[in-house]
């Protein structure tokens, strides 16, 4: 099976900086497995986008793009999950 790269938008990068040392140890192990998963147990698909999916670790939402054409996946936002969803949308990275 192939692997895929992951990537990370601006964004989420500077989200990942203003973590907690034991969440973003814990942020970068779920975001590294899905190199091997990108669709893992416990994804959803998001609602309204055909390549949009969600994993979660406690209150927090790890929100990617899977482009299984070119095998990456990229990192869109990493937040708590009430924000998360909101500016998601707001971005328009939800196509509809």
């Amino acid at each position: 099976m192939n692997q895929y790269t992951v990537v990370f938008t601006r964004t989420a990068e500077r989200q990942i900086e203003h973590l907690s040392p034991r969440e973003r140890a814990h942020i970068a192990r779920r975001i590294d497995s899905l190199a091997e998963v990108p669709r893992p147990r416990g994804s959803k698909k998001l609602k309204g986008s055909e390549s949009l999916y969600r994993i979660r670790w406690g209150d927090f939402r790890i929100l990617y793009e899977v482009r299984n054409k070119i095998l990456v996946v990229v990192v869109i936002r990493i937040e708590k999950r009430g924000e998360a969803y909101r500016k998601v949308k707001e971005s328009g990275y939800a196509k509809e």
